[in-house]
């Protein structure tokens, strides 16, 4: 039990004051030295005690790397190679931010950049020492050798980089490099290319493509899987792939679905380093299956359909523009602001969440959000499908895969893109743009009360702030959401769509293990897993660690004389005070659900202030304990776990999942710490899952399935922080109010006229032209 802390009264934190000391870089100091020979030390601070800043900060030190600064990074350690020979090999898997400590953070959110909070750095004698400008910004690089197979890790410190003004030739100092033995990277693009072209033109081969009737090999389509680890023949000491095969039936229709002929009963194994196909076995003849006339999803005729016709235009309109601000990616709405990242292998990533609470001010929720890993493994134990469990965040990564999205199907109404960089496997910047999409979105009913007495009645529209961005991972797609909302609630939702990944039973043959949706097609089970990690600061500051969790399961009272009447239940909360402890799972039969609190601030009934993690519909893996997948995933064993931040702590099956030999590597081994939890900087890794058992309406694309958790306050606030939401303005009710429902009103006043009631037929004409002339202005 920890010892008791003071709190303090009321929604703002009473956190002690202390001093912040800038964190010391990875080589020894480096961060501090910048500080130390930037002339002047100090900025100057106005009368109102407002710093001065004597040059302009471009970039805050969350703000993903912008193309000009990946070029630098990359050249910068292309340069650093020994040889030409070792340059030309080099293959660079990811180049992203090295993001700062968290006082670092803390300084520029305080001095040098929206929220200009000054109160996130702890009040010291003399006022506040201000740095007159930041740690220089750094890039973590993942290059892969092509030459020896080798991977290596290298940080950059990258100058201030004005790409415009002088052409982008700069070159950053490389801080440290290593090379990480006995690893894999994550495959690229590029490589997959490869690999199709590779497999397309190995004889045997074609030649097993011509058994089965098909010549033309621009209808063959392969994906290249990686190969996972089920034995010491896929070590990482080969970069491997084992491709999926499937076929086309039309060379001269680019839409066509292709995933609905799979190719079986070939062993191909390519080794992606030197782009040659070392097994390859045709071990047993599967027929084609035949042409589904179901297997399209394109527009009426180019699938051999018709659409339907009766669907409206439906226009979200928002005349007065947006309730949102956007500084940089800096996002303020309504209540909440937040910043927004991006990375190649989570994708989007929210940054300092808080909400400005009236007198309180503006208050910390979390540090930041974001989908580390996925796995989707598969429940058919034949050739192939046993061996497609893929680390889709690991093996491919999520932003990396992003697409571009289309104003009016992905998103609707006013809408604010941000745009995403990246490099390339031969180094080049590429861009994705309109990769994230922010939006407001109408959700129906907030609240709503009528009097029964009076018959008066209150009520209010919820609306929430949507931030989103969709990948696709070869035949499934992916939507990431996070909703915020005026209550305070934030959930997180993704949205699975694209097509199955099918298998070619024989002729008649019955697969036990899946949904026969088709001839000789059949689509396996599988299953659909998701972590998503918060790094919480409920209350805090980002130099502040005083949170803890607690499970909170409902509970039947006893039989007795405190259930006289056999109806009592209560709430029963257990502290979760040790890392193994807080292995955890969902259990719906006692509505568990886990509150993150802060152990010194407490609400107005004296309570701790909370946030509380609300599970969705969730499952674990169906698989006996000693499934290989497993190995590399052995986070999937629980929906919860909770650990004491650690900053290099981020993706729960270690940075380079793909081939990796070592069992439980990452967040499985890491709570072997048993760290603390009583009083920290908690860390949640919520895991959740959808079971898919393929229906025939999945076919030929999914309509779209939802996941998800809510995180919502629990005693955060005093009083519902909805409350204040104003009722609809005159502008939403003129627009709800239709023309056809004018005319009605109209006509059943005309319907009862005498034809001599001549001087009311007047009035009730006059009255008609009014409100149309209302209707158009």
């Amino acid at each position: 039990m920890a010892a008791p802390k003071e709190k303090a009264q009321g929604c703002c934190s009473g956190a002690p004051a202390g001093k912040v000391a800038l964190p010391a870089a990875a080589n020894g100091g480096a961060v501090k030295e910048e500080i130390a020979d930037s002339p002047p030390t100090t900025a100057k601070v106005s009368s109102k005690g407002i710093p001065i800043m004597t040059r302009a900060q471009r970039s805050h030190p969350l703000d993903p790397l912008s193309a000009a600064e990946i070029a630098v990074a990359v050249a910068t350690v292309r340069a650093a190679g020994r040889t030409p020979e070792v340059r030309d090999s080099m293959r660079f898997v990811e180049v992203v931010l090295l993001e700062p400590e968290k006082n670092v953070v803390a300084l520029a959110d305080a001095y040098f950049f929206p929220p200009f909070q000054p109160s996130l750095l702890p009040r010291t004698k003399g006022g506040p020492v201000i740095p007159s400008r930041l740690p220089p910004r750094r890039a973590r690089l993942v290059v892969y050798n092509k030459q020896t197979n080798e991977t290596s890790i290298w940080v950059v410190e990258l100058s201030e980089v004005h790409a415009a003004t002088r052409g982008g030739h700069h070159r950053g100092k490389v801080i440290s490099s290593e090379v990480v033995p006995d690893v894999q990277p994550a495959m690229d693009a590029m490589e997959y290319a490869e690999c199709e072209a590779t497999v397309k033109d190995f004889p045997p081969f074609v030649e097993a493509m011509k058994k089965r009737g098909i010549d033309d090999m621009d209808l063959v389509m392969v994906d290249a899987w990686c190969a996972g680890y089920y034995s010491d023949a896929d070590a990482p000491n080969r970069r491997l792939g084992k491709p999926l095969i499937f076929c086309r039936t039309e060379s001269d229709s680019p839409m066509e679905n292709g995933y609905a002929r799979p190719v079986e009963g070939m062993h191909i194994v390519v080794d992606m380093q030197n782009n040659i196909v070392i097994e390859f076995e045709d071990r047993k003849f599967v027929p084609l299956p035949p042409p589904d006339h179901l297997r399209n999803y394109t527009p009426g005729e180019t699938r051999g359909g018709v659409d339907r016709s009766d669907v409206k235009p439906l226009i979200i309109s928002q005349p007065e523009g947006p309730s949102f601000r956007i500084t940089g990616s800096f996002v303020e709405w309504q209540k909440w602001n937040f910043r927004i990242g991006f990375t190649p292998k989570e994708g989007l990533v929210i940054h300092s969440v808080a909400y400005v609470d009236g007198n309180c001010g503006r208050r910390p929720i979390a540090h930041r959000l974001s989908f580390v890993e996925m796995v989707v493994p598969y429940g058919d134990p034949n050739e192939p499908h046993y061996r497609k469990n893929a680390f889709d965040a690991g093996e491919d990564g999520l932003g990396k895969n992003a697409h571009s999205l289309k104003k009016g199907c992905d998103c609707l109404g006013y809408i604010k893109y941000f745009d995403a960089h990246f490099t390339n496997f031969t180094g080049g910047v590429e861009t994705i743009e309109n990769c994230v999409c922010l939006h407001e979105e109408d959700h129906g009913i907030l609240w709503k009360h009528q009097d029964w007495r009076t018959g008066l009645t209150e009520a209010r529209r919820s609306r929430r702030l949507t931030v989103s961005f969709i990948c696709t991972i070869a035949n499934y797609e992916y939507g990431f959401y996070w909703h915020f909302y005026q209550d305070g609630k934030i959930e997180s939702e993704v949205k699975l769509t694209g097509i199955l990944s099918l298998g070619a039973p024989m002729p008649g043959e019955q697969r036990k293990y899946g949904t026969t949706i088709a001839p000789s097609l059949y689509a396996p089970v599988h299953q659909h897993f998701f972590v998503a990690r918060m790094d919480m600061a409920v209350d805090c500051k980002p130099n502040e660690a005083y949170n803890q969790v607690v499970e909170v399961n409902v509970k039947i009272e006893s039989a007795g004389p405190h259930n006289v009447h056999n109806n009592a239940f209560y709430a029963e909360e257990e502290l979760l005070k040790s890392e193994l402890q807080a292995m955890r799972d969902c259990d719906p039969s006692t509505a568990r659900h886990w509150i993150v609190r802060n152990t010194r601030t407490v609400n107005r009934t004296g309570q701790p202030t909370g946030y509380k993690l609300i599970p969705g519909s969730n499952c674990l893996p169906f698989c006996l304990p000693e499934a290989k997948f497993l190995r590399r995933a052995g986070f999937l064993k629980h929906n919860l776990w909770v650990t004491s931040y650690k900053k290099d702590e981020i993706f729960p099956g270690g940075d380079f999942p793909n081939q990796n030999p070592r069992i439980h590597e990452g967040l499985a081994t890491w709570v072997r710490k048993d760290r603390s939890l009583e009083e920290t900087n908690i860390v949640l890794w919520y895991v959740f899952g959808i079971t898919h058992i393929p229906r025939l309406e999945d076919w030929p694309v999914m309509p779209v399935e939802h996941s998800g958790f809510m995180l919502m306050p629990h005693g955060f606030f005093n009083c519902s922080p909805a409350v204040d939401v104003p009722p609809p303005s005159d502008v939403d009710a003129k627009e709800a109010e239709t023309p056809k429902e004018i005319h009605a009103a109209l006509i059943s006043k005309l319907f009862p006229l005498r034809p001599s009631d001549t001087l009311h037929l007047l009035l009730i004409v006059a009255e008609f032209m009014v409100s149309v002339i209302s209707l158009f202005s």
